[in-house]
């Protein structure tokens, strides 16, 4: 027990004072916006739709981040790892193809990141023209997705990030046609690492966008991975379904990696099985002698290319990023480059652009909260859909139209370009922030 003296003290310290005052001044989530109603769930939170309160009343995304068991009273022992690195790597950076971080809050010993908002994604358009429209993905509008996503991507790998978690379900579009690469929760720094990333995260990308090289148990990696998830995505933009479609072997009691054999037999199928020739690093993969065993399988990417892509340039563009040696898998910035874009239809700075307005998806639903206890106040309006779109940020140069709405959407859950006629792509300069 205290004394009358040391509860005095503790009472009148400056410190606690200050504390207290700060954390009654400091505003809620709840107080600044209106939530409208529940988006999606991933490996490490929830995301909410949002209205500000403010007089723009600007559409946020807002990603709460869960602790480690939903439903059980959690002892606080400090921010999480992966949320400080997210939150410090979306501060770093400042692209109109990324979406773009508006501020955190801390309230209740929680986290919440709002971001601003989008109101479409990759996966929303493969759903709405396969399932409602039934038909393809016209030439001009992929070719205007594609491009814009790496040029994003091309941002990111110039600050030295890899993603590590590229899917439809992750690249978002606004109403503007603008397309903004989410959820950098994955993400990690690349420059002169310290150990290898294997160390740190055993499992990464999402098995079906997952690059060779990791299914075959590489220790290092580096941006070639994106690349080659960026092909995984083209493809299925252009066919309405996952090119590489495998069931993924999960970790065992003791966490070890297990041998992928079911997603590297669907590489193969397209792609044929790997040689030396092809990929003379292949033969040191930790898994090289268990991909001996699997049958044996011809490259038939032209086949599946030309009721797809439909293209010379398109194909050769799909192989390229689709290179089993990294070293020779192209860049984002050799993609770019690449002859498919300069053919016309050139890809344009709206996505939509080309896309009559019959076939544009509708927006994204947002529904009741299954945990309504994750916000402070129960989701509210579920009904609603978006209405107008939010303006204002990062722009375009003035001769481009432009838009900054995005959305960061999670692991799990559910990602510029240059003018028609532009050869070369230029990813602009960091913010001059210190990592925190």
């Amino acid at each position: 027990m205290l004394d009358e003296w040391s509860t005095n003290i503790l009472q009148h310290d400056p410190m606690r004072i200050y504390r207290a005052k700060r954390d009654a001044a400091r505003r809620t989530v709840t107080s600044k916006y209106n939530i409208l109603g529940f988006i999606s769930s991933g490996t490490y939170g929830r995301v909410y739709k949002a209205q500000s309160l403010e007089e723009d009343g600007k559409i946020h995304a807002i990603k709460k981040f869960k602790p480690d068991k939903e439903g059980d009273v959690i002892t606080y022992t400090g921010i999480s790892q992966s949320a400080i690195r997210e939150i410090a790597l979306n501060r770093e950076i400042d692209h109109e193809n990324i979406v773009a971080l508006k501020e955190v809050i801390l309230e209740d010993k929680s986290i919440y990141m709002v971001f601003d908002y989008a109101e479409h994604d990759f996966l929303q358009v493969i759903h709405h023209h396969s399932q409602t429209l039934r038909s393809p993905i016209s030439t001009a509008f992929l070719k205007s997705l594609i491009y814009q996503l790496l040029n994003g991507l091309l941002y990111l790998h110039s600050c030295h990030i890899l993603h590590r978690d590229l899917k439809p379900a992750n690249i978002l579009i606004t109403s503007s046609g603008v397309v903004k690469i989410g959820d950098l929760g994955l993400a990690r720094l690349i420059y002169e690492p310290l150990q290898p990333l294997f160390a740190g995260d055993k499992v990464v990308v999402t098995i079906w966008y997952r690059a060779p090289e990791l299914l075959m148990g590489a220790k290092h990696y580096n941006k070639a991975i994106d690349c080659w998830a960026v092909g995984c995505v083209m493809a299925e933009l252009a066919s309405l379904r996952p090119i590489f479609k495998g069931e993924e072997a999960k970790l065992d009691s003791k966490k070890n990696v297990p041998f992928q054999r079911d997603q590297l037999l669907k590489i193969f199928e397209v792609l044929g099985t790997p040689n030396e020739k092809d990929w003379p690093g292949v033969v040191d993969m930790p898994e090289y002698q268990n991909m001996k065993r699997l049958d044996p399988f011809s490259n038939r990417l032209a086949d599946w290319c030309q009721s797809r892509i439909r293209t010379q340039l398109g194909y050769q563009l799909l192989s390229q990023l689709f290179a089993y040696d990294p070293d020779n898998r192209l860049t984002a910035k050799e993609a770019l480059q690449h002859k498919w874009f300069q053919e016309d239809p050139k890809p344009t700075w709206n996505a939509f652009q080309s896309v009559p307005t019959h076939q544009i998806p509708p927006h994204r639903r947002i529904t009741q909260d299954e945990a309504p206890s994750m916000m402070p106040v129960a989701a509210q309006n579920t009904s609603h859909q978006g209405g107008q779109v939010a303006h204002g940020g990062a722009h375009f140069p003035a001769s481009k139209p432009g838009s900054t709405a995005s959305f960061a959407s999670l692991s799990g859950g559910g990602v510029y370009g240059q003018p028609s006629g532009s050869n070369v792509a230029h990813a602009p300069s960091r913010k001059k922030a210190r990592m925190h």
